[in-house]
């Protein structure tokens, strides 16, 4: 579970969490220019309510049980029929809307696509506001995950410059032509891309013909720290004189071990959310 973000709608500030790759929006917090809970609890009972929270769960839970949702979905209507959060997630599995408690909001929690639907029953002005505060929260991270890859992307080429000086003292002696000079740095170029994507530039474009830039303009936001690192640390080895198939070897082995600290770095992860 990710650290909670807000926007403010209509004065209401709305905690949103973060499951996985999914973003859910606080019910709570939406009711409260509204009204109390009883509000979620007579959205739940409605019948359109809980055919539309079934066919969502239908669409995106593989472990959703429709049997249970069926006989459910028979009682909705009646007079009697009552169905509270806990009820629905304990029968059916449903991962679509949840209650919690914690340090990150407490209350009902729903699918931003479930949420988007109450917003219509609360009112189709507030659904307007919610849709384009939660736009606008989206954008906001997008640019800055762009800031961050593009920081790290002139990072590696500062470095490759540091890469490029020791190549050029350590690996090319002066009577070298302009051709064969360009055939190392190409050469030294493959060797840091072989130990951290296992792939040469050549057989990259060639498995995807017709893909704008090169195989580091793909690269993940990890991938371009790990290759700055090696860089400098590539630039290094050169000056202790060891050979290419020395370096590769280390090289791969400091790539392996960067990528899995990063890649299992909670706290780096929460940073990249923000």
């Amino acid at each position: 579970m990710a650290k909670n973000k807000t926007i403010t709608v209509k004065g209401a500030e709305i905690n949103i969490i973060s499951k996985g790759n999914e973003d859910y929006i606080s019910l709570t917090d939406m009711i409260h220019p509204f009204g109390d809970d009883s509000i979620i609890k007579n959205w739940l009972r409605n019948r359109n309510t809980v055919e539309f929270l079934g066919i969502w769960e239908l669409i995106n839970n593989a472990n959703f049980n429709s049997v249970e949702f069926d006989l459910i979905k028979k009682q909705a209507g009646l007079n009697s029929f009552v169905l509270s959060v806990k009820k629905w997630t304990d029968a059916t599995n449903a991962v679509g809307v949840f209650a919690k408690t914690g340090r990150y909001g407490s209350g009902t929690f729903a699918h931003r696509d479930i949420a988007f639907e109450f917003g219509s029953w609360l009112s189709p002005e507030f659904k307007i506001y919610l849709i384009k505060e939660f736009q606008r929260l989206k954008e906001e991270e997008n640019n800055r995950l762009k800031l961050g890859w593009s920081l790290q992307r002139t990072l590696a080429k500062v470095n490759y410059r540091i890469h490029t000086d020791a190549i050029k003292e350590n690996l090319i002696p002066v009577e070298l032509s302009k051709q064969q000079i360009s055939t190392v740095y190409a050469n030294e170029a493959d060797l840091l891309n072989m130990a951290l994507f296992g792939i040469a530039a050549k057989q990259w474009r060639e498995q995807y013909p017709g893909t704008e830039g090169n195989l580091r303009d793909t690269a993940a936001l990890e991938q371009l720290v790990v290759l700055s690192n090696l860089e400098s640390i590539n630039a290094m080895l050169i000056h202790q004189g060891k050979t290419q198939a020395e370096r590769l070897v280390q090289l791969n082995s400091i790539a392996i071990n960067q990528m899995k600290s990063l890649l299992n770095n909670k706290q780096l992860k929460k940073n990249q959310i923000k």
